[in-house]
């Protein structure tokens, strides 16, 4: 196609016509592999002649194009693009992306990061050499510009990825150091001169982000930079030309500059000035830096703070790293000893009216309250807010050097206080108290901890915090329930305190401005974990529901659902009434939230967190009235078109809180109805093409469609489940570029489907018999082959002598049974097993080898039998030692627990050690997390994967989970083996004493022991047995009374 007809059909492209626009997509498209497309694009973008709006089209498809083609996800695939075209580009894109415009220059600097990232330095050597001309040319910039882009390639790589780096240095860092001196020395510099510094910044940030280069380490280069970033640091942004409007003010060049080298200053300083964390080659270099020029920059941060003391101006992200390198320097004797002299200064007239609620705050709260609170929960706002470095400097201080500044500021707030309840009301300095609050928060690890403080919290709180509860200023309502949420867990010597806080906070939800019912619901969180008397609530517990709601449907903000996890979790069974509409109104927030996080096109949309929460929230009911199976067949209606939708690509970034919803409503439901049936086939699609990183999270539902539902498993012909199993284990299996850790899901998925089906699926014993040996051949994980070795054994549990004669029709008997007799004598260095270590490994070994024993002579000849008897003798003993050590080191953890919860009786009000009360809310919160997935999560960690114990050293085994449930569970294999054994010496009692008088001594005694212990085993099973049904009964009488 030529020049004209394409710039037509981009023309076409801009068309308000939805049919003109599709047609011109679709000829682009049809086009885009011709040779010389990608040529023409980038004329079309440079052609100066050419309508704007054209170009920028040509740019965007230029771009999408390369980012799609230029290099092949798979090495494999050939490229699409040809060889002279690359070049073509290769060779004019670097003088164009300097003479285009800004907004097209975003476009080609996209392209020639793709480029970059692909081709230097095998296949575009003369970059660097083109950078490096042009440093010295006219053409500065573009230079410039280029370099950065190749800078950027290295800016996160370390050891051999990073070696181009130096050789990079070693050609441009002169000529950068001569270009930034000359620049700085410009008198009254234009704002381009502010762009090419800006980039001289920013390829120096990305040289030194993860190690400083070598040449750098001359101590006469190093100062050279220093010198011209000291330089920018101390000299003030020129006035003129500065925007008015405080978005464009904070972008523009000259403020981007100052960004930049605070930036760099304050990355030397904490990766590579600080002589405690460098290693010995860099140890130097931290001691010059230290004795050189940190405390200069020191200075110079704090003559730039005095800049908004006296009311100028400062980006807030220059504020924020400023307070960041000040924070840093508390902990360091020479530094802190510079610092202390101004410390007053910079605590009580710039760190704390930084803490104080602001103009802008205002002005946000009145017209955007939802960015208010948005602004308020985002952690990535955290890293660029001066308020938040202003709380952390705060809390360093008190930390590290608290014995002279602690009670210091605390007389400072407790001041700000006094002068607060002293004014009349139309005096009173709101935002003064609102930061005196605020600190007051930020402190409370510290203060929780620290007599004689700690006493006073209380008083502190009754006194200066409850009253503004009430207060006609709605910040300071907010700021009152979340300093109350910060202390809801210190010990109240009045109970009515805590209850007025408690209600005061629940009143909040239904406060007329946003962000105070937000906060009032965070708080709510810390009030329902240190809340004893779940009295207090369950009387409001209906209104509260209602108000969250309304709250959910006005704020996608997770840590609402947090607050709703943890009430959930707290009242258990008893949410029960409100579980169908509790799960109702998840699942609606859940579905707004996506279409926000759809509808965001820039991926920062607070909606796909909450969305998880959401999910998060409805395990967490599920799980409160799983003893309610009823409760499940009125729920799934709701939650199954999120599973269905959920369960496809749609669902990946919450495919994981999905599969836990699976888990629960095919765990839990009295049956598996057919709708959830029809779930099945999305998840086996969804392993096939995308979701292998998800099998262990499948498995668990897997199991439960087979094991409780096993007669609909394996009768349905449409779909046949059985058949699409075999088709995904046996894809899987065969699978070579999968490693051995990334299938360890399918033998166990084997092992359920044999246990659940025992002598109805024997047409599938050969086909997964002969997928396992194949894949076992060229395993390399212990543990995968551990699990590869348990399909066997549970196929001869399942059927002995079909498995037997199959194994040796595919000529593999003797070789499955060296392998595994090897695998069961081997020990690591400890001598401990190294294989089978769960109790459930060697009960599935115990069973397949026991199953082995009645076969006649002609399967399994004397000395056979003779090995897998003594075998299964000694895995027997394993086994019981292992069940014996497990009991024991429970009752143990019982009898410390039982201690522990006594010492925290006497002990409590005592405790100031670091981890008393400073850490409550957070184990609180992490225990409501732990108990949400209690029961199904148990499953799951039963699937999972023992590498981490492969270590030959480790005398660590995974411990098995009572809650894992199989067929095999009431299987007692003392029993099951003593039983075999009598049946042989019943039907065949000649092979039997030719047997057991072959044994030696040792192996008799064994014998025996087994047969005592199965004996006992007979008389605590019947036991067990009567005590079920006793407690069914008492449980059914008291559901009658």
């Amino acid at each position: 196609m030529d020049l004209p007809s394409l710039v037509v059909i981009l023309q076409g492209a801009l068309s308000p016509n939805p049919s003109e626009r599709k047609a011109a997509e679709d000829s682009l498209n049809q086009f885009q592999y011709a040779p010389q497309h990608l040529v023409r694009l980038l004329q079309i973008i440079v052609e100066g002649n050419c309508d704007m709006a054209v170009r920028q089209v040509a740019s965007i498809s230029f771009k999408n194009f390369i980012a799609k083609n230029w290099a092949p996800h798979d090495p494999d695939e050939q490229s699409k693009i040809l060889p002279a075209d690359k070049e073509v580009v290769r060779q004019n894109i670097l003088n164009f992306v300097s003479q285009v415009p800004p907004l097209l220059r975003a476009q080609l600097g996209e392209c020639l990061k793709t480029i970059v990232h692909a081709d230097y330095p095998e296949q575009w050597p003369t970059l660097l050499h083109w950078v490096k001309h042009n440093l010295q040319d006219q053409q500065v910039y573009g230079a410039l510009f280029v370099h950065r882009v190749l800078s950027r390639k290295y800016e996160f790589k370390s050891d051999e990825e990073r070696l181009p780096v130096s050789h990079i240095v070693d050609e441009t860092f002169p000529h950068l150091l001569n270009i930034f001196n000359r620049l700085v020395q410009i008198p009254a510099p234009s704002i381009d001169i502010a762009d090419l510094i800006k980039l001289i910044c920013k390829i120096f940030w990305s040289s030194i982000y993860l190690e400083v280069p070598k040449q750098l380490f001359d101590a006469n280069v190093f100062n050279a930079w220093m010198i011209l970033f000291l330089n920018i640091l101390e000299r003030p942004v020129p006035a003129e030309g500065q925007p008015t409007d405080p978005e464009l003010r904070k972008s523009w060049g000259w403020w981007k500059v100052k960004k930049w080298t605070v930036h760099i200053l304050n990355r030397l300083y904490t990766r590579f000035g600080d002589v405690k964390l460098q290693n010995p080659e860099n140890k130097a270099f931290a001691q010059v830096f230290q004795r050189n020029y940190a405390g200069k920059i020191l200075e110079c941060h704090l003559n730039l703070l005095n800049v908004i003391r006296v009311g100028g101006y400062l980006p807030d992200r220059v504020i924020n790293l400023v307070l960041q390198y000040l924070t840093n320097s508390i902990s360091k004797s020479n530094m802190y000893s510079q610092l202390q002299p101004r410390l007053d200064v910079v605590l009580f007239e710039i760190i704390f009216p930084l803490m104080c609620f602001s103009d802008n705050d205002q002005l946000l709260w009145d017209e955007d309250p939802h960015e208010y609170v948005r602004k308020g929960y985002d952690i990535i706002e955290d890293l660029y807010s001066p308020r938040t470095a202003a709380m952390d400097f705060v809390s360093e201080l008190v930390r590290k050097r608290g014995k002279e500044n602690l009670q210091k500021f605390l007389l400072f707030i407790v001041e700000v206080f006094k002068r607060y309840d002293e004014a009349a009301a139309e005096y009173k300095h709101y935002r003064q108290k609102d930061g005196a609050l605020l600190a007051i928060g930020a402190l409370c690890d510290k203060l929780k901890q620290t007599e004689p403080y700690k006493s006073e919290l209380e008083r502190m709180l009754v006194q200066h915090v409850f009253p503004e509860f009430s207060s006609p200023v709605g910040h300071l309502r907010a700021k009152a329930a979340w300093v109350a949420g910060q202390y809801a867990h210190i010990t109240f010597s009045d109970p009515n305190n805590f209850r007025r806080a408690l209600h005061s906070v629940v009143a909040g939800m239904r406060d007329p401005e946003l962000p105070v019912r937000v906060d009032s619901v965070f708080a709510l969180r810390s009030f329902v974990e240190a809340c004893n008397d779940l009295g207090e609530i369950r009387p409001i517990l209906p209104q509260l529901l209602d108000e969250f709601f309304k709250l959910m449907n006005e704020v996608e903000n997770e840590d609402l659902v947090f607050t709703l996890e943890t009430i959930v979790d707290k009242f258990g069974e008893e949410m029960a009434p409100y579980a169908l509409g509790l799960c109702q109104n998840l699942a609606a927030a859940f579905w707004k939230c996506m279409n926000s996080a759809e509808a965001d096109e820039d991926g920062d949309d607070p909606g796909a967190l909450a969305a998880v929460g959401c999910l998060r929230a409805i395990s967490t009911i599920l799980e409160s009235v799983s003893r309610l199976p009823e409760l499940f067949v009125h729920i799934e209606p709701t939650l199954l078109p999120i599973m269905c939708r959920m369960l496809t690509t749609d669902g990946q970034e919450v495919f994981e809180e999905v599969l836990d919803i699976v888990s629960y409503m095919t765990f839990f439901s009295p049956t598996i109805s057919l709708d959830m049936w029809s779930l099945w086939p999305l998840m086996m699609q969804a392993l096939g093409d995308w979701a292998i990183d998800f099998f262990t999270n499948i498995l668990v539902p897997l199991d439960n469609y087979i094991s409780r539902s096993t007669a609909h498993f394996l009768t349905c012909k449409e779909p046949d489940y059985q058949q699409s199993l075999w088709d995904m284990i046996s894809s899987v299996m065969r699978d070579e570029n999968l490693e051995d850790g990334d299938i360890e899901s399918a033998p166990k998925l084997i092992q359920v489907f044999f246990q659940n089906c025992k002598g109805q699926v024997d047409r599938w014993v050969e086909p997964y018999l002969t997928i396992t040996m194949e894949r076992l051949r060229r395993t390399t994980k212990p543990y995968l082959k551990c699990l590869l070795v348990e399909v066997v054994a549970d196929a001869l549990y399942y059927n002995a002598s079909l498995t037997l004669s199959i194994l040796q029709k595919l000529n593999v008997a003797t070789e499955i049974f060296n392998l595994w007799f090897q695998m069961l004598q081997q020990t690591r260095r400890n001598g401990a097993k190294a294989n089978f270590k769960r109790e459930q490994d060697k009960k599935v070994c115990c069973l397949g080898l026991t199953s082995l024993l009645p076969l006649s002579a002609d399967q399994l000849p004397g000395e056979a039998l003779d090995r897998v008897f003594k075998s299964t003798l000694d895995l027997l003993v394993a086994y019981k030692e292992q069940v014996a050590e497990a009991a024991k080191e429970e009752a143990e953890a019982e009898a410390a627990e039982d201690d522990d919860d006594m010492g925290n009786l006497e002990t409590d009000d005592e405790d100031d050690g670091d981890d008393s009360d400073g850490e409550m809310g957070v184990e609180d919160g992490d225990e409501a997390e732990s108990n949400r997935l209690q029961r199904l999560a148990a499953r799951a960690r039963a699937f999972r994967s023992d590498e981490e114990f492969d270590d030959d050293d480790s005398d660590d085994d995974i411990s098995d989970d009572e809650e894992m449930q199989s067929p095999i569970d009431d299987v007692d294999p003392f029993v099951f083996f003593v039983d075999t054994i009598q049946a042989l010496q019943a039907s065949d009692p000649l092979r039997f004493q030719n047997l057991t008088q072959a044994l030696d001594f040792h192996y008799q005694a064994l014998a025996n022991g087994v047969a005592q212990h199965a004996e006992q085993r007979r008389v605590e099973i019947e036991r067990e047995k009567l005590a079920k049904v006793a407690e069914a009964a008492a449980a059914a009488a008291a559901a009658a009374s």
